[in-house]
């Protein structure tokens, strides 16, 4: 299993978005997501996810929560542990990301954007306030099969 950082940055009631289409072979090419990566050899989850948003954004956070931890599991791909985050302040000049396209979207038509089904899930946790989770998603291709927050199947269509 992967380990990786995700981040929701906020501003102006949008969230900062990368449509990933830079990458030929990536599993989540034209889709939308936060920003992240993966982690380098002894980081903690806190420096890859400073190090990633400043390497894709040029932003340096200066204020962020842990939201969760998003267990992400693909019949495409290896699995992966998310630390989920979101910010709220930072300093800095964005740059072009060498991963695509950097956008604040408003968080009202983030549904209309292309990506995974399960952020759905975690982006309405998030927007609810919800407590600190673990949401474990099961993909079929790009297809979510199955959806477990805390510990419970969510069944709830209006999730996925």
């Amino acid at each position: 299993m992967k380990l990786t950082t995700l981040c929701y940055i906020e501003k102006d009631d949008s969230y900062l978005m990368l449509h990933r289409n830079k990458k030929k072979n990536d599993l989540s090419h034209d889709m939308w997501i936060g920003v992240g990566g993966h982690f380098e050899d002894e980081e903690t989850p806190l420096e890859c996810l400073l190090r990633e948003v400043k390497e894709e954004t040029g932003l340096t956070l200066t204020s962020w929560k842990l939201r969760g931890i998003v267990t992400f599991l693909s019949d495409e791909a290896e699995g992966e542990y998310m630390f989920l985050y979101t910010a709220d302040a930072f300093i800095g000049e964005m740059i072009e990301c060498d991963e695509g396209e950097l956008k604040f979207i408003k968080k009202s038509e983030l549904n209309n954007l292309y990506f995974w089904e399960g952020d759905r899930i975690f982006l309405k946790l998030i927007s609810e306030n919800h407590p600190f989770f673990d949401l474990k998603l099961v993909y079929e291709g790009k297809k979510l099969v199955k959806a477990i927050l805390d510990g419970e199947i969510i069944e709830n269509e209006s999730y996925v």
